[in-house]
């Protein structure tokens, strides 16, 4: 007599899988159907659970990096936008410095605008009874050239004069005004007042040693 074959585990498996269909078939539809929909859900929970949350935590993961980076972004960009703003005003100031400076006389030019505005009160009619440089006051980077003044000449002549000093192509403010009649002439007006201008001193020069008191303390 010939061997009996062993069944094979696929065989096992064929014949246990005709089995459950044999069981399935022969229960009702709502019952076939409530399988089907249990298995659905047993597939579609597993893939959830093992593919769908892994890849969407690290979708979660890179959306809350690329905001980080965006708002990093936006930040830079308005610091750019105000950094080119600041840029322009800064140039604006710097031309504004450089337009008044170019109003404020240096040290060689003192003189000459000193000799201006006498040159203005004559021509206004104007006669100087004190016509006094003071000594300048130093106001950081610039310097007060003040000037004193008493003068006699009617209400034309002193507004003239302060209209010829505004024309001037320098700085040149005029303070500490007073005025009071002439005692022997009604018509005349007595004044005095002080003419300061202003001198631009750069900080190089305000720091550089005087060489001439060095050489005077070596000797």
């Amino acid at each position: 007599m010939a061997e009996e074959k062993k069944p094979t585990r696929a065989d096992k498996i064929k014949t246990q899988t005709s089995k459950m269909f044999e069981r399935v078939g022969q229960l009702s539809r709502i019952q076939r159907l409530l399988i089907c929909l249990v298995t659905f859900a047993v597939i579609g929970g597993g893939y959830y659970y093992f593919f769908f949350m892994p890849e969407h935590r690290k979708l979660q993961q890179v959306t809350k990096v690329f905001q980080v980076q965006s708002n990093k972004l936006d930040v830079v960009k308005r610091q750019a936008s105000d950094l080119e703003k600041w840029e322009v005003k800064m140039a604006e100031v710097e031309q504004a410095f450089y337009v008044a400076t170019r109003a404020l006389p240096d040290k060689k030019e003192v003189p000459s605008l000193l000799t201006e505005i006498s040159v203005a009160g004559s021509n206004a009619g104007l006669t100087f009874l004190l016509f006094q440089p003071e000594p300048a006051v130093n106001k950081e980077f610039y310097n007060e050239i003040p000037l004193s003044m008493k003068v006699e000449g009617n209400y034309l002549q002193i507004a003239d004069f302060f209209f010829q000093v505004s024309r001037l192509n320098r700085i040149v403010n005029i303070k500490n005004i007073s005025m009071r009649k002439n005692k022997t002439t009604p018509d005349i007006i007595d004044m005095s007042c002080s003419a300061v201008t202003y001198m631009f001193v750069e900080a190089a020069q305000e720091q550089k040693p005087d060489k001439k008191k060095q050489k005077g303390k070596k000797g």
